[in-house]
């Protein structure tokens, strides 16, 4: 691709030299170092157009009676225009690479580095922007091992861009702060609740429609043995016990991150056994609703259901791997999960 306009060059050059005068492809020469501006720095492309100017008068040597002064004026035009178009290019490519920087740093805030190993518990994590060129979005994930266990929180903030990584990053700072002080995780809630609120009211949301944000917390004990989730609005984990799979679904769902005002704070916690060896898998919707061209979803329950037992990175390195392959390379929302593995004693 980097050398396309010197084939055009060529290409150009040659069926001009070996056709009759009368089909004129010389006149083609211009779109040469158009095309250069597209993908090459100003220098190059202005060097192209100067060789496309001296071929231009070579051939009107070999071939008299070309236009050679109409199509030389147009090369030099096409190629003023076209440093000028690779030097803004290349001005918006560097304005673009800070952005990235910025949302790199702003993701880190919310998405920290986490230890794999709490203990006797494996913890691994996986997020995946839908739009490279942005790398930035409102799914969040943390972890933080308390005295009262090793506790998780993943979810989703409607809306993309800096506003939804803002209450992204709201919410999983209260939650670094609550997980540490909170006797139970109805209080820890409450508190991701006030937080989401009160950044909303501090940053409103564009539009009529509210900011919200689905999300899922979970509490495990240090040996294991059982885990306690409390599900806001959040699809439901999977556990897959010696190929069993089970989606631990909520007795009674809990209200959303900012709506608990609207329609009241009553949060309600499941407890799901859970043994050395099983695998969770906690996600983001970007997950399920991941698209092959014929429209159909990602199949993540029978996905799950085939896979072998196996770390937590790997089983999140095979996910990220069959969902490029599923949706052909084109994600449509951010895509953030959890892997979950008790080891087993001999381990």
């Amino acid at each position: 691709m980097r050398l396309s306009p010197v084939v055009l060059t060529v290409v150009i050059a040659s069926l001009a030299y070996t056709t009759p005068p009368e089909m004129a492809f010389s006149r083609l020469l211009p779109a040469a170092p158009a095309l250069a501006a597209a993908m090459w720095p100003v220098l190059p492309t202005v060097l192209l157009g100067t060789v496309c100017l001296f071929l231009m008068i070579g051939l009107s040597i070999v071939f008299p009676g070309l236009g050679t002064w109409w199509t030389a004026g147009g090369i030099i035009a096409v190629t003023v225009a076209a440093a000028y178009g690779s030097h803004v290019r290349l001005q918006r490519e560097r304005t673009l690479f800070q952005v990235r920087l910025v949302a790199d740093a702003a993701q880190q805030v919310v998405l920290s580095p986490m230890p794999r190993r709490f203990g006797n518990i494996e913890v691994e994590s996986l997020y995946v922007a839908a739009a490279a060129e942005a790398r930035i979005g409102g799914d969040f994930f943390e972890v933080v091992d308390t005295h009262y266990g090793v506790r998780m929180l993943i979810g989703d903030v409607r809306g993309k861009g800096l506003p939804a990584v803002g209450a992204a990053a709201a919410i999983v700072n209260s939650f670094r702060e609550a997980a540490y002080g909170e006797a139970d995780m109805v209080s820890v809630a409450r508190r991701l609740d006030a937080s989401t609120a009160r950044y909303n009211a501090a940053f409103p949301a564009e539009g009529p429609v509210e900011r919200f944000a689905t999300a899922l917390l979970a509490e495990m004990p240090h040996g294991g043995g059982r885990i306690e989730i409390l599900n806001c609005g959040h699809p439901p984990p999977l556990l897959l016990n010696h190929r069993e799979l089970r989606a631990l679904e909520p007795t009674d769902p809990s209200p959303l991150l900012n709506l608990a005002e609207l329609i009241g704070d009553h949060y309600t916690i499941d407890a799901f056994d859970f043994s050395p060896g099983d695998l969770l898998l906690l996600y983001t919707d970007g997950v399920t609703e991941a698209r092959a061209r014929d429209g159909e979803f990602f199949p993540l329950a029978a996905w799950m259901r085939r896979q072998l037992p196996r770390a937590p990175h790997e089983l999140l390195t095979a996910l990220h791997r069959d969902l490029l392959r599923y949706s052909k390379g084109r994600l449509d929302d951010d895509i953030a999960a959890l892997a979950v593995r008790l080891r087993e004693p001999s381990e």
